[in-house]
């Protein structure tokens, strides 16, 4: 499984949008600050995507994610890619016995596929909204994960990269 966490807020980024000839589209914008943020565990192969909203990023949100991934699959053995931000390599990350990391190389986002959800839940879900409370952005959030948890064929398109089927195919 590849594993990746990311941030979402009430701060945001105009997209761009349709409009009729002549006609200067606008889109709200607010320059509020405040964020939550979403783990993922994605299996590219067979679009298995475990999920979790926390309020923050560091060890031990991380070790209740890896274990939260580890009871969700307790009779499987996961090795786990992920980057190398600190948290993942902190001494007091707890990692569940069925689970093994490998580091992604640094400066490689590219390489994991989990990006790609990211992509996909900012531009489906939440181009051009302004929310009232960070608990609206979370409702939004956990609805774009929950969606997409449930739709293995379609999480296995967007993550899915002919390189990482390859490899997967080779080691088994």
């Amino acid at each position: 499984m590849f594993q990746d966490e990311a941030r979402f807020g009430r701060i945001n980024n105009p997209h761009n949008c349709w409009a009729p000839p002549d006609v200067r589209p606008s889109a709200p914008c607010h320059m509020v600050r405040e964020y939550t943020y979403a783990y993922a565990a994605v299996s590219p192969t067979d679009g298995i995507l475990d999920s979790l909203v926390l309020p923050v990023v560091n060890a031990h949100a991380m070790s209740l994610f890896l274990s939260e991934v580890s009871q969700r699959h307790p009779n499987d053995f996961i090795l786990m890619v992920m980057d190398k931000a600190g948290w993942p390599r902190a001494k007091d990350l707890k990692i569940p016995k069925n689970m093994r990391i490998i580091f992604l190389p640094p400066y490689s986002p590219e390489l994991n596929p989990v990006e790609h959800l990211w992509e996909e839940i900012r531009d489906k879900w939440f181009p051009n909204q302004v929310f009232k409370s960070l608990d609206a952005v979370e409702s939004v959030l956990v609805d774009a994960l929950q969606s997409l948890e449930q739709s293995e064929e379609k999480v296995a398109s967007i993550t899915g990269f002919d390189w990482i089927n390859d490899l997967i195919l080779k080691a088994t």
